[in-house]
């Protein structure tokens, strides 16, 4: 009985955890590419190494995706379909620059 009442409690907790990691996460991106203080190779690095972990985040806190045998079907259709977004958006930007090529 006590383990229901306790469910909204950490699933409310995962929810505050979560934006709180992510709205930390996208000011310290902001903050990296206002106020440069590294080389830019450097911040664009950070920046992405910072948006992958907020993926993570977004995935474990809000979509409830984790390691767990339950969910694992959960992330491999997830995965699956970024696999063919990639593909789709890789394919395309390809296409784009040897048009581009051929037309300079």
């Amino acid at each position: 009985m006590s383990e229901r009442r306790d469910d909204p409690r950490r699933e409310a907790r995962g929810y505050v955890l979560g934006y709180a990691a992510a709205l930390l996460l996208t000011s310290v991106a902001f903050a990296l590419v206002r106020w440069p203080v590294l080389a830019s190779t450097a911040t664009y690095a950070l920046v992405l190494a910072l948006a992958l972990i907020q993926i993570v985040v977004q995935f474990r806190c809000f979509l409830h995706i984790g390691l767990k045998r339950s969910t694992r079907d959960d992330l491999q259709l997830i995965l699956f379909s970024s696999l063919i977004i990639a593909l789709m958006v890789g394919g395309t930007l390809v296409i784009l620059f040897n048009l581009r090529m051929r037309m300079m």
